[in-house]
């Protein structure tokens, strides 16, 4: 068989953003498109332009500053949509592509649409003209393709191709298919459109994992005539998510006898420093016994496997996890280190940082310095991290005391700045008790921001390994109108990284209502 190109589609922005509370604003969703440039990803789906305008302005933004991959923008087949996704993803160039999608299955042409398969045609027809007018990569998706009526779903693909579409991407929108199945439909599609066959027009597969087969799915799409697969990272999206994107690359690779012929371009080592990223920036940790990227990947606790990897690794390791980015931290930093040192690591890590923040960074380091005796690169890596989810700072922490044991009422006293608008910097104090330090510190902080946090999940994590780790600490937070907000701090000292964490989310609540206030729509 010659080599073939997959094609990775990488959607991590749009449909892995729709997960419950895996909200990023404009800075992070550009540090991920960086990261899934360097991961050397075909195409990233950046957004759904018409959705908002920080979703807008975030497609704008990454297809102005990434260079490489494609840059794609969603739009139903519905002029408005086309018309504002094309102005987001004009800044590529030749590397703009607007994607459009409209419902076929039975179900929804019924229930959802009101309409038949021959109105379902024309609209699909005219959306992808619409945007082939602005663009020359068009891609359209048939939505709950996998439970459309094949013979329907062939006229389809027949009247998109015809009407300049590029990529046809067969979705399995609510996780329905089955490996055998999905593949034979696949196949139909790729024997029953010419184009398909001849490489005029490209077969996508954009699978959800609700019965835990996105990936199988798409690999079985993959053997039937699929050239492009849509993922995201860490296999994050709407409901159970999509198919992962780590777990699709690394099975190409390792499976090249099966998969003979096959190859993408992802750069396999950039795997896990861009699930580590992803996973920051959402605020969804990763279980750990995640396939490929899991802390727990590689781990061998039985005696019999650990004798087994020290004579031979490949018995029991199938990758080399080297090969997927573990175990690649350089010589870490000390408190003696300099500023000089400091901004050439976060270049090397690939963050773009202004003067100013590294600066800040360089504060937080030599803080963190004075408590540990080594700074790691996954440490830096939180810091630099912690400086991108920041937002303006209404709140900031200068204080904290806290007073806890089995026998004391815990309690914590905090004291935090603040600037008001046309106001000068203020200090304010107060203290507070509670079940544990962390609620003392959270109700204290509620006492003096005036705001009334609940909280609904509460992560922690060590960043590196030791005693004296970095802590890193997620959390999310209903204010009392529904809305959720993730917020985000880092520390030694897990009780002020909870504290920085909430401030986090305080700050982002804050902020997103001033905005409401003035008239903008929320990001």
């Amino acid at each position: 068989m010659k080599n073939e190109r997959i094609v990775i589609f990488d959607t991590t922005l749009r449909d892995g953003e729709q997960c419950p509370g895996a909200s990023m604003n404009l800075r992070e969703k550009l540090e991920v498109a960086r990261q899934l440039a360097r991961l050397k990803v075909d195409v990233i789906e950046a957004g759904f332009p018409i959705t908002s305008e920080g979703d807008f302005a975030a497609v704008q933004t990454i297809a102005r500053e990434i260079k490489g991959p494609v840059i794609a923008g969603l739009a139903r087949c519905v002029p408005a949509d086309i018309d504002r996704a094309a102005a987001a993803v004009k800044p590529a160039g030749k590397r703009a592509r607007i994607h459009v999608f409209l419902a076929t299955s039975k179900i929804h042409r019924e229930f959802k649409l009101n309409k038949a398969q021959s109105e379902i045609i024309r609209l699909s027809v005219e959306g992808v003209k619409r945007a082939r007018s602005y663009v020359r990569d068009v891609e359209f998706s048939p939505e709950d393709g996998s439970r459309t009526e094949p013979e329907f779903l062939v006229q389809v693909c027949q009247a998109v191709v015809a009407a300049g579409a590029t990529t046809v991407n067969i979705p399995d929108t609510v996780g329905w298919a089955i490996p055998d199945q999905f593949g034979a439909l696949i196949k139909q599609l790729h024997d029953a459109v010419p184009e398909f066959r001849s490489g005029k027009a490209v077969i996508s597969v954009h699978c959800h994992d609700d019965l835990g087969l996105a990936v199988a799915n798409s690999l079985a799409a993959v053997r039937a005539g699929a050239r492009q697969i849509e993922c995201t990272v860490n296999g994050i999206g709407e409901r159970a998510g999509n198919a992962s994107l780590e777990e699709l690359v690394m099975a190409l690779r390792t499976r090249g006898d099966w998969f003979r012929g096959f190859q993408c371009g992802v750069n396999p080592r950039e795997i896990v420093r861009s699930s580590r990223l992803v996973s920051r920036m959402s605020g969804l940790a990763v279980q750990r016994n995640k396939a490929i990227v899991g802390e727990n990947a590689f781990a061998h606790s039985s005696g019999i496997h650990q004798d087994g990897i020290l004579k031979k690794r490949e018995t029991y390791e199938i990758m080399d996890p080297q090969d997927v980015g573990w175990g690649t931290t350089e010589l870490p930093l000390t408190k003696h280190s300099g500023r000089a040192a400091v901004a050439a690591r976060l270049r090397q890590l690939g963050f773009r940082m202004s003067d100013a923040e590294v600066q800040a960074i360089f504060t937080r380091f030599k803080e963190i310095g004075d408590k540990k005796k080594f700074v790691y690169d996954d440490d830096l890596t939180a810091l630099a991290e912690d400086r991108i989810t920041e937002v303006p700072e209404t709140w900031s922490l200068d204080y904290l005391h806290v007073t806890s044991g089995s026998r004391t009422v815990p309690t914590a006293t905090i004291q935090l700045r603040t600037a008001g608008r046309g106001k000068a910097v203020e200090t304010v104090q107060d203290a507070s008790i509670g079940d544990g330090p962390v609620d003392a510190v959270l109700k204290a902080i509620d006492r003096l921001t005036r705001t009334k946090g609940k909280l609904l999940d509460y992560a922690l994590r060590a960043v590196s390994q030791g005693m004296d780790a970095l802590g890193e600490v997620t959390t999310k937070v209903d204010f009392g109108d529904g809305q959720v907000v993730t917020g985000r701090g880092a520390s030694t000292d897990v009780i002020e990284a909870s504290a920085r964490s909430y401030l986090n989310a305080v700050n982002r609540y804050l902020g997103s209502n001033a905005k409401c206030s003035s008239g903008n729509p929320q990001p």
